[in-house]
C-alpha cells in the first residue's frame, strides 16, 4: 500500500512509521499495535474542513445555506464593505 515505510524508535516504547508518500506517522505500542497516528498540518486541517462540511450537512436548514451561499452571485466587493463600514 505505501510506497516507502520509515522505523523510528521512540523512547524504546513505541514505532514511529512515516509513509514516505503522505509523511503520515503512526505510533505504535511494544505489541505493534497502532496507537495514534501524527499528520501534516495542511493534511489535517483538510480533514478537519470534511469534517465541519459533513456535520453542517446534516441538518437540512444549514444544507440549503450552503447550497444557497454557493449559488450567490450577487455580493459587493471588499473595498465597499469597508467604505460602508467606515473602516
Amino acid at each position: 500500500m505505501w510506497a516507502t515505510n520509515i522505523l523510528i524508535k521512540c523512547k524504546a516504547i513505541a514505532e514511529v512509521t512515516m509513509t514516505a508518500q503522505t509523511q503520515v506517522q503512526y505510533v505504535s505500542d511494544e505489541e505493534g499495535q497502532a496507537i495514534s497516528v501524527i499528520v501534516p498540518i495542511e493534511l489535517w486541517r483538510e480533514i478537519a474542513s470534511e469534517r465541519e462540511t459533513a456535520y453542517l450537512l446534516k441538518s437540512e436548514t444549514m444544507k440549503q445555506r450552503l447550497l444557497d451561499a454557493k449559488n450567490r452571485s450577487g455580493g459587493i466587493s471588499l473595498e465597499e464593505a469597508r467604505a460602508q463600514l467606515g473602516i
